[in-house]
Parts: structure tokens; C-alpha cells; sequence
């Protein structure tokens, strides 16, 4: 795990020296005084923005991991502004389809802290946060949860939509840096799911793909 670390501090940091060598090589060529300035704060800019990705990647930004209980989710919260956080339980089909997504937007978001907790064990956070299905993304700022994405009804409702569009669906609450229009969904219309009834988590089911309710 510290050499993993150690490789996500030296790649962003390699990033942003390349990212900064780029702008003052655009810049190098012009001497007015205005331009002098706005090198400067472009500079200071570009040296805040890697220290902010440097105490992201500490705090366990850039991947994808599990919190143990309440506990560390109550303490990775003090430390990170930004928090996706999937409710899951182990033998949802749709959980492991939300995990494939996130941990590659974790990698590309390091902003945001992605995690995910099993519902199952973490009750009191549960019923905290009224997660009634599984799967449901929380989407925590500064504390506070500004929204939550339940089921995949937001996402297409399918199966089978895109990193893309979970990206652009987290990105409305705000939680992470998004570039695209928010006002257009990047997935083309795919094929719903079929609905089935909804199982509780009480109640046996089988191994299948649908939302699973949570009893109160």
C-alpha cells in the first residue's frame, strides 16, 4: 500500500510539473508587465492545485476502498470534502456493475474520496442516511449529503450504461470536477431493465441484478 502511494504522489506530481512546464513554456515568450503578472498567478495557481492533489492522495484519494465501519466513514469525512460513497451488499449482482465504475472514476477523480461500505454491517450509517436500496451512491460534501443516486433508475435504467454516464450523474451534486454538459446525459437511449419484484433483505432471493430493498 506505500508503494502504491508513493507511485500515485510521484505520477500527479510528475503530471502537474509537466502541466506547469507547458504554461510557463506558452508564457516565456512575453514581456509586458501584465503578462509578467499573470504568469505569476498562474504559477501559484498550478503549485496550489498539486498541493491539494498531494493531501488528497494521502487522505486515500485516487482509489477505490472500502471503509471497515461507521466509524471510519465518520473520520474519513473530516478529512475529505468530497465523498462518493456506495451502499452495498455482498451478493447484489448491481453492486459489483457500481464497483467496476467507481473504482475507475476514483482513479480519475482524485478530488473526490470513492468508497464503499457494506450496508449489512454499518446499520446505524444505514438507517442514518435512509438507504432503502441497494445499490445507493452517496454523494457527500463538506459533510453533507447533497444527493443520492438509488438504484440505477437515474443511470438509464439498464444495466449496461456507461463510466460516462455515472460520472456525469455524480456530477451533479457537485462532488467532482466535471468538464462536460450537465444538461445532457453522455449515454445514448439504451435498453431498460426488465423490472422484477423487489426483494427485501430479509426475505431470500436469488442472484440477480435488480434493486434490493432494504426492510426499515
Amino acid at each position: 500500500m506505500a508503494h502504491l502511494l508513493e507511485n500515485q504522489l510521484f505520477n500527479a506530481a510528475k503530471t502537474i510539473e509537466q502541466q506547469l512546464d507547458q504554461q510557463l513554456d506558452r508564457l516565456d515568450n512575453l514581456d509586458s508587465d501584465d503578462l509578467k503578472v499573470l504568469r505569476e498567478q498562474r504559477l501559484r495557481e498550478l503549485k496550489e492545485l498539486n498541493n491539494k492533489k498531494q493531501e488528497w492522495l494521502r487522505n486515500g484519494h485516487g482509489t477505490y476502498t472500502e471503509l471497515a465501519d461507521e466509524k471510519e466513514f465518520f473520520e474519513v469525512s473530516k478529512k475529505s470534502p468530497n465523498i462518493v460513497c456506495h451502499f452495498y451488499r455482498d451478493s447484489a449482482e448491481r453492486c459489483r456493475i457500481v464497483d467496476m465504475h467507481l473504482k475507475t472514476l476514483a482513479a480519475k477523480h482524485v478530488e473526490a474520496k470513492f468508497c464503499k461500505v457494506n450496508a449489512e454491517k454499518s446499520p446505524f450509517l444505514t438507517q442514518r442516511l435512509r438507504i432503502k436500496v441497494i445499490p445507493t451512491i452517496a454523494l457527500v460534501k463538506d459533510s453533507k449529503t447533497k444527493d443520492f443516486i438509488v438504484g440505477f433508475t437515474d443511470l438509464g435504467n439498464c444495466d449496461d450504461f456507461s463510466t460516462e454516464m455515472l460520472e456525469w450523474r455524480i456530477a451533479h451534486s457537485g462532488v467532482i470536477e466535471y468538464k462536460g454538459d450537465l444538461m445532457q446525459p453522455p449515454d445514448v437511449k439504451r435498453k431498460p431493465y426488465m423490472n422484477r419484484a423487489q426483494k427485501t433483505i430479509r426475505g431470500g432471493y436469488d442472484s440477480d441484478d435488480s434493486d434490493i430493498e432494504l426492510d426499515d
